[in-house]
């Protein structure tokens, strides 16, 4: 039975948190666009460096590069990149 009501006790916080992001959401989307954008910057900036790599994605580059030249096969064409990404080869760019 306790562990039921713990179960019960954090959906209610749970449930809490979502209405309040939201709330929040709404809130923010009514700024305007300049201070969205502020936000969004100080929010980007707040969190920590995990996506960011010391190479700059040079290491992953050069990987790729390798297992392109060992197997062209895992190559696309460019008019498969273009239907992978959804684009017609009729396209003019």
């Amino acid at each position: 039975m306790l562990q039921s009501g713990l179960i019960g006790r954090a959906i209610r916080i749970i449930v809490r948190c979502m209405v309040m992001l939201a709330e929040i959401e709404t809130l923010a989307f009514r700024l305007p666009e300049s201070a969205r954008a502020k936000l969004a910057a100080d929010l980007l900036d707040s969190l920590p460096g995990l996506l960011v790599e010391d190479d700059e994605g040079l290491a992953d580059a050069l990987r790729r590069s390798e297992e392109m030249d060992s197997d062209p096969s895992v190559c696309l064409t460019h008019d498969e990149f273009l239907k992978a990404v959804g684009h017609s080869t009729r396209q003019a760019f």
